[in-house]
C-alpha cells in the first residue's frame, strides 16, 4: 500500500486519540489499578492460588464427577475464585477495566457510524452491537434480529 498524505493524517489522528484515551481519567485509573493489582503480594497469592486450583479442576474435569477428588477440587476452586473475586484490588481493577472498555466501545461506535450507519463494529457489548433496541418493526432490515 502506498502511504498517502491522507493515510498519514488519519494515523496521526488515531495516535492522538490513543494518547487522549491513555491520559483520560479512565486510562489513568486503569493503569493505577493495574499497578496495584500486580504489586500487592497478597492479591498475587490469591490469583496464583486460583490459577493453580483452576488447573487442577481442569484435570479433574476430564473424568467429571467420577474422579475421586471431584467434589473437593470443585469446592476448593470455587473458594479460591471467591477469595480472588472479593479482593479489593481485583474488584477495583475489574471496575476500571470495564469503564475503559466502555469508553473504547463508544469511541469505536462513533468512528464506525461516522463512516456509515451500516458499518458493524464488534464491541462485545449487546447494547452497542445491536443497531436498534429490538423493536424497530422493520423485519430485520436494520440488521437486528427482530
Amino acid at each position: 500500500m502506498l502511504a498517502t498524505l491522507e493515510r498519514v493524517e488519519i494515523l496521526a489522528e488515531a495516535e492522538s486519540l490513543a494518547k487522549m484515551v491513555a491520559a483520560s481519567d479512565m486510562g489513568v485509573q486503569y493503569r493505577q489499578c493495574y499497578r496495584q493489582l500486580y504489586s500487592d503480594p497478597e492479591t498475587q497469592q490469591k490469583i496464583h492460588n486460583f490459577a493453580r486450583m483452576k488447573d487442577q479442576f481442569q484435570e479433574v474435569q476430564r473424568f467429571g464427577r467420577y474422579h475421586p477428588d471431584y467434589k473437593r477440587i470443585n469446592k476448593e476452586t470455587r473458594e479460591a475464585k471467591r477469595a480472588m473475586d472479593l479482593d479489593e484490588n481485583v474488584a477495583q481493577f475489574r471496575r476500571a477495566e470495564n469503564a475503559l472498555q466502555e469508553l473504547l466501545d463508544e469511541i469505536s461506535q462513533l468512528i464506525g457510524k461516522s463512516v456509515s450507519e451500516h458499518i458493524k463494529v464488534p464491541t462485545g457489548n449487546p447494547f452497542f452491537d445491536s443497531s436498534c433496541s429490538g423493536g424497530c418493526g422493520t423485519g430485520g432490515s436494520c440488521g437486528c434480529s427482530a
